[in-house]
């Protein structure tokens, strides 16, 4: 039986069932999968039972897999290296405490961002797993921001046309006040350059390229570039650009950060467990240089 494909809206965001990630999957399947995720940018499938090698093997249809970021910390973790542990728990399974440094670096990830845009080669896709799911709140919000470059003033476009904004994981985490990276996070992770719209390959669809990870704009003075990201991210995150998920334990939700930004919402993660873990594929390289554009170092 051919894989289900259940669109939530026309052209962002679809369920797709009548499919078992536990098991490899048929060419004719596989095929399927990809031609929903360059449609709708995000893909739901309930209902799937996985371990870690189950997950990642899925993860690597779509490219190579990131190492978590996690590792640049000094803190023990209790996932692999390929998994990004986005959980309230910390490395003995326990709810992590008010005062943890993991929680409160953590509190990035409910900002509107875009998974890796921080890497000089940045996310393609993150696969999200829900191990299990406190029993109010805790969904994520998925911005369509396709749908928020077409909707812009062709002023705003043109303005847009080759600009460069520069990320850095300390920028979103400077926007809670969190200041205390260790010296691995600042070695690993320097401010790097990416475009502020890019064209998806296989669709040729525009799309803008702003996250909370976006701190400047080469070429303009900071507070006005900063204002511009900020413009953008309110532009793009509009209600009728969103799609909410609502966890299941068992959903498997992947998406495409070239073209996408997502938050998670509040729950009380001091007293419910949420086990969310993520595999997350690398871009083919710097949008930059997918672009044509010749950045210079700063």
């Amino acid at each position: 039986m051919a894989i289900t494909v259940a669109p939530i809206t026309e052209t962002f965001a679809a369920e797709i069932g009548d499919i078992d990630l536990s098991r490899p999957l048929s060419a004719e399947d596989a095929e399927a999968v990809k031609q929903a995720f360059w449609t709708y940018s995000v893909l739901i499938f309930p209902e799937q039972k996985l371990e870690a090698e189950q997950h990642l093997e899925f993860a690597r249809l779509f490219g190579p897999l990131e190492s978590s970021i996690m590792l640049y910390g000094d803190a023990p973790v209790r996932t692999r290296p390929e998994i990004a542990d986005v959980s309230n728990l910390n490395h003995k399974s326990e709810i992590w405490g008010k005062e943890s440094r993991l929680r409160l670096f953590q509190l990035g990830n409910r900002l509107w961002h875009t998974d890796s845009s921080f890497k000089r080669l940045p996310a393609l896709c993150s696969l999200l797993y829900a191990r299990s799911i406190p029993p109010v709140g805790g969904h994520t919000e998925f911005a369509d921001q396709r749908a928020g470059y077409d909707a812009l003033p062709e002023a705003m476009k043109r303005k847009l046309e080759g600009l460069v904004a520069e990320h850095c994981i300390a920028y979103s985490r400077a926007r809670l006040g969190f200041t205390q990276l260790n010296d691995a996070e600042k070695t690993n992770l320097p401010p790097v350059p990416q475009m502020l719209v890019r064209t998806i390959p296989q669709n040729g669809r525009k799309s803008l390229y702003v996250a909370a990870h976006a701190g400047r704009i080469r070429g303009m003075e900071d507070e006005a570039g900063k204002a511009l990201i900020d413009e953008l991210i309110a532009h793009a995150t509009q209600r009728q650009f969103v799609y909410t998920h609502r966890w299941r334990v068992g959903d498997l939700v992947m998406w495409d950060n070239r073209c996408t930004m997502h938050r998670g919402k509040d729950f009380d993660d001091l007293r419910y467990r949420r086990d969310m873990q993520r595999a997350t594929v690398s871009d083919i390289a710097n949008t930059c240089e997918q672009a044509g554009v010749a950045v210079a170092a700063e």
